[in-house]
């Protein structure tokens, strides 16, 4: 999984972090548990805010 697989890995956050609104979740939190993701396998530094959006925004999508 990379940067590009938005929906992949807002369905992977959603299943590790339950509890958790994406609505308000800093994009530091959403880095660092991107990067923790066991299938996760690309560059941290890769990432930029408008990947980031699009994760949360899939997220978000996801626990509608």
């Amino acid at each position: 999984m990379n940067w590009k697989d938005t929906l992949d890995i807002a369905i992977e956050l959603d299943e590790q972090h339950p509890d958790v609104d994406p609505q308000f979740i800093r994009f530091t939190d959403l880095h660092a548990w991107v990067c923790a993701l066991p299938e996760f396998d690309d560059e941290p530094e890769a990432s930029n805010e408008r990947i980031l959006e699009a994760i949360q925004m899939a997220w978000i999508e996801e626990k509608d």
